[in-house]
This record gives C-alpha cells, sequence and structure tokens, in this order.
C-alpha cells in the first residue's frame, strides 16, 4: 500500500462558465478543499497543480495561480503537472509520490481547465496536440476523427458495436443524472443514443456525438497526507496501489485496438494491491469517447479481448452490475476539463468510498474504488486503487 491518503476534497461543478477564470476556478477549489480537510494553508508543504492548457489559456504559467488563495501559500514548493488527458492523475500521482518520499508531510492537489471560451474549430486543434501529429496532425474531426479511426478499426476487427457504444453512452448518461457535477444530467435513453438524427449526428468514422465526452470548463481539488496523520483526521480514503504506464506516441508502433498500456497499469497496481479486478466495487474510467470505454473493459481484464460489448448488453457495468463503471456519469455525462479529470475522479472515487456521494449516485457498500484516467489514445496511463481508511 502506498503511504499516502486522501483527507478532504472540492469540486466545482462541469459545464461552460464564461464568467469564471482559471485563476477563479483554482482558488475556489483550493481554499474549499483545505476547509473539508480542516488543514490551514500554512500547513501545506506542496502544491501540484494540473493544467493541460494547450493553447485553452493565455495564461500559461499557472503553477503559481494556487498561491492566490491564501497568502499562507507563498513560497510554498509548487509545480505544474501535465499529461495530456491524464494530467490530473499525474498530479495526484506526483503528490503520493512527494509523501512517500518524506518529502512533504500535506500536499495540495488542484486539476483545471476553461475550455469553452476557445473556438471550435481551435479546440479541435488543442486537443490534437495530444496525438502524434507527423501520423494524425491533418486528422479530420481533431481528436474525435483519431478515435474515430479506432472505432472503425474495431469494427473490421470485431463486428459493428454501435449497440454497445449506445448503451454505453446511455448508462452513463443515465449515471450522471444523480451528479449534482455532471454538465449534461439527463437520460437519453439507448435509442436517442444509437440512431443517427438532427441532434445526435456522427461526428468521426461510426461515433455520433452522443459518443464523445463533453467540452468543459471546471476544476477539483484534494488534500493528500500520509496515511498515519490521516488516522487522526476527521475522514480518510487510503490510496492502496498506484501505477503508470507510458506506451509510445505513435499509434503506428503498436496494436492500438489492444490499450497493452491501460492492461499493463491495471496489472501493476492490483498485483502491489494484493487484489483482482473482481475485488473492485466500482470503477471510475476514462470514457473519452465511448469506445475507448469499451476497450478499456478487455484491457482492464472484465471481458476477453473483442468482447467487450458483453460487459455492457449483460449489465455488468451496471450500477447494479458486479462491477460498476462510471457511476458518477463518467466523462460522458459529467464533462472532460482536461486537467480536472484525474483529479475529479478521486474525489468522485473518495466520495463513494466514505458514503459521501450524492443520493442516487451512491453505491451500496463501496469497499474498494478503480481509477483509470488516460492521455492520448491508450499513451499515458494511470491507474489508483482506493479504500476507506480503517
Amino acid at each position: 500500500m502506498t503511504a499516502a491518503s486522501i483527507i478532504g476534497w472540492a469540486h466545482t461543478p462541469f459545464g461552460k462558465f464564461d464568467a469564471e477564470t482559471v485563476e477563479g476556478l483554482v482558488v475556489k477549489v483550493a481554499n474549499e478543499a483545505l476547509a473539508d480537510a480542516g488543514i490551514a494553508a500554512s500547513d501545506v508543504d506542496e502544491i501540484m497543480l494540473g493544467h493541460f492548457n494547450a493553447g485553452f489559456s493565455p495564461q500559461d504559467f499557472t503553477a503559481s495561480l494556487v498561491l492566490q488563495a491564501n497568502p499562507a501559500l507563498r513560497f510554498k514548493p509548487t509545480t505544474r503537472v501535465e499529461n495530456a488527458c491524464a494530467t490530473g492523475s499525474a498530479a495526484v500521482h506526483q503528490g503520493i509520490r512527494a509523501i512517500e518520499a518524506g518529502a512533504a508531510k500535506i500536499v495540495l492537489v488542484v486539476g483545471v481547465e476553461q475550455m469553452t471560451k476557445t473556438p471550435g474549430p481551435e479546440i479541435g486543434k488543442n486537443l490534437l496536440k495530444a496525438s502524434y501529429l507527423p501520423e494524425d496532425g491533418d486528422t479530420v474531426g481533431g481528436f474525435a476523427g483519431v478515435f474515430g479511426k479506432i472505432a472503425q478499426a474495431y469494427f473490421q476487427k470485431y463486428g459493428d458495436q454501435s449497440d454497445a457504444l449506445a448503451m454505453i453512452a446511455a448508462k452513463n448518461h443515465k449515471n450522471g443524472v444523480a451528479n449534482p457535477y455532471a454538465q449534461m444530467r439527463k437520460d437519453f435513453g439507448f435509442e436517442f443514443c444509437r440512431a443517427e438524427s438532427e441532434k445526435n449526428p456522427f461526428v468521426a468514422g461510426p461515433l455520433k456525438r452522443t459518443d464523445c465526452s463533453l467540452v468543459s470548463d471546471g476544476a477539483a481539488a484534494l488534500v493528500l497526507t500520509d496515511a498515519e496523520t490521516a488516522k487522526s483526521m476527521g475522514k480518510a480514503v487510503n490510496i492502496r496501489a498506484t501505477a503508470h504506464a507510458q506506451d509510445f506516441l505513435p499509434m503506428s508502433k503498436r496494436d492500438i485496438l489492444q490499450f497493452e498500456g491501460c492492461t499493463t497499469a491495471w496489472q501493476r497496481a492490483l498485483d502491489k494491491a494484493g487484489l483482482q479486478l473482481s475485488d473492485l466495487s466500482f470503477v471510475e474510467t476514462h470514457d473519452c469517447f465511448t469506445v475507448a470505454e469499451l476497450i478499456e473493459y478487455e484491457a482492464m481484464g472484465l471481458t476477453p479481448k473483442g468482447q467487450g460489448a458483453r460487459a455492457i448488453m449483460e449489465g455488468w457495468t451496471q450500477k447494479d452490475g458486479k462491477l460498476p463503471v462510471n457511476p458518477s456519469g463518467g466523462l460522458k455525462a459529467k464533462g472532460h476539463p482536461i486537467g480536472a479529470t484525474g483529479v475529479s475522479m478521486h474525489v468522485m472515487s473518495a466520495m463513494q468510498l466514505t458514503g459521501q456521494a450524492p443520493e442516487g449516485m451512491q453505491l451500496k457498500n463501496a469497499q474498494i474504488g478503480g481509477i483509470f484516467n488516460m492521455g492520448g489514445a491508450a499513451v499515458a496511463n494511470y491507474v489508483s486503487i482506493l479504500e476507506p481508511a480503517k
């Protein structure tokens, strides 16, 4: 088990906030997370900020914006962490490492992104920077186009999976209704997600609008401490294991339908935790596109290769299934402000494990949670396994 525990957190709603700024979002969640943990700003030893940016914000030197939350944070070691769409988890894992190394006792981790002020074409261009530009730089549809190619290749190898993708979208939107932090709290149902329509057109390859996560603004934060200190706090969630597996950036150097980095990260984390996938109560996974969640079922070991559809078709990943996946609504309903996503996943999981998730989202008797956050097309792969402090 790692030496770190989560003792407090904060989360803004995700959505489109024209009146907000990156700085304002950061300050809000930093102060709220410290208050939630009962920790004074002066007691913070180190700060990690997860912020992807890539052109979304004119202000690109953002680590010190966290200090705006409280004058007592001045001169604290503060680092901006970035690893594409896995930026939030990268920041969390760096905070854990600081505690494990004995370099810090209290670490404040903040994740943030403001994307919606950027014009549509620029959003696509910014996100495409998380791909290998020599191969994918001219992809029509931006990052959605990259995953459209992946979906098309999967369909060609394993058959049309449109029903499964629509069921994943419908599941996550239904789950998001109970999440007050979610950007889209609407149960669209399978039929709407399955059918092409004016409101649900094809975006890239076989992917429709309901297959794609939302462009979002938002922030989340958490407070980490060592497991011994956590015992005296009001609440604590222990980080039982973490793993990070980085793969090649060019998709041409790997079998993109395998998500091998995801498999490796899951295997490493489960081995460290002394657990099997069946021991988990739920998983928050990176459904940037529905086809990603489908392949992740296989990569995490829930189904054999090419059979990911079984997990959704047979109800395994529903909230009342044998392994609920994305009870928060996932990126699909909750939104995907890049730098905030991984931190949000940890906050949502901590809420589940302490029985503090919102009514309707809370799972019964949640004992162990798994988190998978991915940067690029299965390039940066982070897994965390959490459990309540005993």
